[in-house]
């Protein structure tokens, strides 16, 4: 079996929308590292995606999975409900942001997570209309898209659209916008498009992922929970990439000093098993009639055993360290290299959350060519990039916090050698 071959029978069978980055097949993975079908080694800096926090099969998540097996693999939980439902959901109740009680229902992906928390917010309010910001990346539905602030190439050819959501400026001082900017732009909404009483939710994530990994400001944030306090408005902090350890909190709205009324979160929550889950105030998430939330595959018993592992490895190995110890070193690498690389144009991230933005040389240009070589020349080494950014030239970093110091020196060296190539 050859890498050519299988590419040759994915475009045979597959659809071409369904896109694939690398042009080998994985055939095994350990922690950060990764081998495909013809015996070639890589280092794993995507992590499918900022899923694999606690890295490729953990031996704790892999030993919880197994034992949860051997019990029972499905029941669908609004059928016959089981107990690490409620276990995990008391552990996020409590893990989460916000000194008000909360309770937590489980789904499959991020996208019905966030799907989920619209649909509460529009009920506990009765208003119809949400606003979102630029750069954002909420999901792939129907909703998921609308919500979705960068058009290619998620939202191409697709709609039209679900209604009543609006699109507000992000913060990001490299591209010219200010958080009083960013302000403005909500309220020329409430002036052009949609008065702030018919407003159900305002939903942002705290550090944007496919964006750019854009860092929301402390000022932003504390002004967006006073906006949405004066006008009735809920909260809502999309955490599906950035959680679970990546800022170097537990969640990335730890630091900042207010809380949202909702939370969703999935990824690296079930460490490589599909599991997402939506935390919010408890009087917010009764208003929804029995029923109305869930799925036939919500809350999978392999995903809870998984999520249980995984949130005793990042308190047990001390991870939430871990990953600022990483970023620090990550982000110290990326500066020392700036006086030989004139396209870096920004390094910026909390905790391992890391990117780094490329320019023309001595221009605000994107230069998402230099970005996509960069990321050739390192994948030819053996390293795995991802590129995110509205203008496709960023490059951000989402190797394991597990990762061995060995192994994550091995790829910096590699990084650098893409970077100067």
């Amino acid at each position: 079996m050859s890498n050519k071959d299988l590419m040759q029978r994915k475009a045979d069978a597959t659809p071409r929308g369904v896109g694939v980055m690398c042009t080998f097949f994985a055939d095994k993975a350990k922690n950060a590292e990764v081998w495909d079908v013809e015996g070639n080694r890589y280092i794993d800096f995507a992590g499918g995606i900022g899923v694999l926090n606690t890295g490729h099969l953990h031996a704790k998540v892999q030993a919880a999975v197994a034992e949860q097996l051997n019990r029972f693999s499905h029941t669908s939980y609004s059928i016959i409900p089981y107990e690490s439902y409620v276990s995990v959901a008391e552990k996020l109740n409590q893990l989460t942001p916000g000194d008000f009680a909360k309770k937590t229902a489980f789904f499959s992906t991020g996208a019905e997570a966030v799907e989920n928390a619209i649909k509460v917010a529009r009920a506990a309010t009765g208003r119809p209309g949400v606003i979102a910001f630029g750069g954002a990346f909420h999901g792939r539905t129907m909703l998921g898209m609308a919500l979705t602030g960068k058009v290619a190439p998620y939202k191409i050819g697709f709609g039209p659209f679900v209604g009543e959501i609006y699109h507000a400026a992000y913060p990001n001082a490299m591209h010219g916008v200010s958080v009083e900017d960013s302000l403005a732009s909500i309220e020329k909404l409430f002036k052009f498009d949609i008065e702030a009483k018919r407003v159900a939710a305002i939903i942002f994530e705290p550090v944007q992922g496919e964006g750019g990994f854009n860092i929301a400001l402390t000022e932003w944030v504390v002004a967006l929970r006073q906006l949405c306090d004066a006008h009735g408005i809920l909260l809502i902090a999309d955490e599906v990439q950035a959680g679970f350890a990546r800022t170097g909190k537990l969640f990335a709205m730890e630091h900042y000093p207010v809380a949202a009324d909702l939370t969703t979160m999935a990824k690296s929550l079930a460490g490589g098993f599909p599991l997402s889950a939506l935390v919010g105030k408890a009087e917010l998430m009764d208003v929804s009639a029995p029923g109305a939330l869930g799925g036939t595959y919500a809350g999978s018993p392999l995903g809870l055993a998984a999520a249980n592992a995984v949130i005793d490895v990042i308190q047990e190995e001390n991870l939430l360290e871990r990953s600022n110890k990483l970023g620090e070193l990550l982000k110290e690498k990326l500066h020392g290299l700036k006086r030989d690389i004139p396209q870096i144009a920004d390094i910026r991230g909390l905790g391992a959350m890391v990117a780094v933005e490329f320019n023309q040389p001595g221009t605000h240009t994107p230069d998402a060519e230099f970005t996509k070589k960069v990321q050739t020349k390192a994948l030819e080494s053996g390293l795995i990039l991802l590129t995110c950014g509205v203008y496709g030239n960023v490059l951000r970093f989402l190797f394991p916090l597990t990762i061995e110091d060995e192994i994550f020196a091995e790829a910096l060296a590699k990084l650098e050698a893409a970077l100067k190539a």
